[in-house]
């Protein structure tokens, strides 16, 4: 559906020194609150460091896609924004790029799941927060420290997590070994929640990742508590959008979470610059929302502060059109809050550093650091080697307790029990060996049990089987496969043949095969079968070595010998006969 709009830009020059920056956030939620603070306060600090006429103008888009498409037609007819920095979500973000396009006015739009081709569709909007792709190398690291190999993803049913971060996860947990079992897609304040949590309670899968918004994630971790799903043997891992923001939630909804770990985008919180800002924003944050507990700061409010100083670098002073402020903005490179602030191809420089942290008690825990350099760390020194295993960060607290690692699956509440046919009538022992005890109970032992068994060992996940007894030939028991009522595997000293693969699949074979065919091979001339074992390069390179050994006694011996002199003719056939003697001399005492 195309989007058609009409503008109207009565009075742009009106005053064209004047930097006019238009914002679109939702104000009911905590990022909105945290990130209209922060642009508030960064446009106070940049006039007062560069004395420039800024002026900011804040939409609220209550997080709905046409009110923030009405929000920038608003800023953009209205109060005649240079650029506007847009909302959060994707959905949001792509109608006002298309109005920010039509319009020509630079769009930096703060959703991360950005497709890779907004840019070619949209030539006004710039990626102004980094994309998801470091911080789900982070979770599957995650994942691959405790060996954890299936996973169920959580999270909200909107395009943007299905179009970008999905297809991402897949691919990084297929490079680990990893897959998902289940995608579990819910619209906001789904009425069908419970009923998804209790279908990934019946299932052996027991790692769950949670993309979502923080309403979304406090709404099912309140469920999930109360379907006794955050106890030994769960685990849940939330992404940046639920992380970062775990500092606003109260010791009521952290209760619900305990043993949750999540990746947390990082920046450096002991710079002075960093230190004043936060002292001021406490104080601005909680006059402005005493309703609010928690007057901390995260990774938005952050860089929503640093998208102001990105825009105002780029109005102040600027007398010319959208394009050439849409250049000054890819050209920017600065020291923000968030770290070094550049682009690249009109997207802001990933974000390849981020904290675990795990939630405990009436907080959270940090536990260590991620980066794509170093892996897990317990600092921020780039130097380190990499590693790759996050038990070195120490102990985490896993839902209900510390004191054992996860599994990452269970027995599911109903499963098939797999049927196992085993020969009993063979005669080798020391494969399959059937024993009864005094209670006429039956058993096996042998090499191919324990193989089994050391197999299922290593398997992750649960693999309900039961061995049952056949007494028939090995034909007739590989025939049961056939049919699945019977037997759904065989285990046992089974020989490979061709008839047998016809019906059945067999594994690698573990033990060499007693047969061996001898078949007589008919040729001409017999009389040259000796030179079969050799080939002919191997033939001449014999023939050169010999040479070459006659050769070497004739040298050494034809001074002192008579029998060795000559004609030249009488010399050659003489270091011939060495050379052919050296093929049956016997070396030794």
């Amino acid at each position: 559906m195309a989007l058609i709009l009409l503008f109207s830009r009565k009075g742009t020059a009106e005053d064209p020194a004047k930097g006019i920056i238009g914002a679109i956030v939702d104000h009911t939620s905590r990022i909105g609150k945290e990130e209209k603070v922060a642009m508030e306060m960064a446009i106070d600090d940049f006039r007062l460091y560069s004395n420039g006429s800024l002026r900011l103008h804040i939409e609220n888009s209550q997080r709905e896609p046409i009110q923030a498409a009405l929000a920038a037609m608003d800023l953009i007819n209205k109060h005649q924004v240079q650029t506007i920095i847009g909302p959060r979500t994707w959905e949001e973000a792509s109608l006002v790029a298309e109005v920010g396009s039509q319009a020509h006015v630079p769009i930096l739009s703060c959703a991360s799941a950005t497709p890779q081709w907004a840019s070619e569709r949209w030539p006004f909007l710039i990626q102004a927060s980094p994309n998801q792709q470091a911080e789900i190398e982070a979770v599957t690291a995650i994942i691959r420290s405790w060996g954890w190999h299936r996973v169920a993803i959580i999270y909200e049913d909107i395009d943007s997590v299905a179009s970008e971060v999905i297809p991402h996860f897949t691919y990084a947990l297929q490079d680990i070994g990893a897959e998902i079992s289940r995608l579990v897609a819910l619209p906001p304040f789904a009425s069908s929640l419970s009923k998804e949590l209790t279908s990934l309670k019946k299932e052996q899968c027991r790692v769950f990742v949670v993309h979502s918004s923080l309403s979304f994630a406090t709404h099912m971790f309140q469920q999930a508590n109360q379907m006794g799903m955050i106890e030994k043997g769960y685990v849940w891992i939330t992404m940046d959008t639920i992380t970062s923001l775990a500092h606003s939630l109260n010791a009521s909804t952290i209760s619900t979470m305990q043993g949750v770990v999540g990746v947390k985008s990082y920046f450096n919180e002991t710079e002075p610059k960093f230190q004043d800002f936060y002292v001021r924003f406490r104080k601005k944050f909680s006059l402005e929302h005493p309703e609010e507990e928690n007057h901390e700061l995260g990774i938005f409010a952050v860089q929503a502060y640093d998208a102001i100083w990105t825009v105002a670098q780029a109005l102040v002073g600027n007398n010319l059109g959208g394009q050439h402020i849409l250049e000054q903005i890819s050209l920017t490179s600065f020291h923000g809050l968030t770290g070094l602030v550049e682009f690249t191809g009109r997207r802001i420089a990933p974000l390849r550093r981020f904290q675990i942290v795990n939630m405990i008690g009436r907080s959270y825990r940090e536990l260590g650091f991620w980066t794509s350099e170093s892996g897990f760390t317990d600092t921020m020194d780039e130097k380190l080697d990499y590693n790759p295993s996050m038990r070195t960060l120490g102990q985490v607290f896993w839902p209900g307790g510390p004191w054992s690692i996860p599994t990452g699956w269970t027995l599911p509440s109903s499963y098939k029990t797999l049927k196992i046919g085993v020969p009993i009538g063979s005669v080798f022992k020391f494969f399959v060996n059937p024993m009864y005890d005094s209670e006429n109970n039956l058993s096996f032992s042998g090499l191919t049990i324990k193989i089994f068994e050391a197999v299922l060992e290593y398997l992750p996940y649960y693999l309900p089987h039961q061995f049952i007894p056949f007494n028939g030939s090995y034909d007739a028991l590989v025939l049961q496969l056939v049919h699945p009522e019977k037997f759904d595997a065989v285990v046992g000293d089974v020989a490979i043949t061709a008839e047998r693969n016809r019906h059945a699949e067999f594994t690698y074979p573990y033990t060499e095969s007693r047969l061996v065919m001898i078949v007589p091979v008919q040729t001409r001339n017999r009389a040259w079968l000796f030179i079969k074992p050799f080939t002919k390069s191997m033939w001449a390179l014999t023939t050169i070595i010999n040479i070459y050994n006659g050769f070497v006694i004739w040298l050494i011996e034809r001074n002192h010998c008579s029998d060795l002199k000559g004609s030249v003719s009488n010399q050659i056939g003489v270091l011939l006969w060495l050379a052919f003697t050296t093929l049956f001399s016997l070396q030794g005492n």
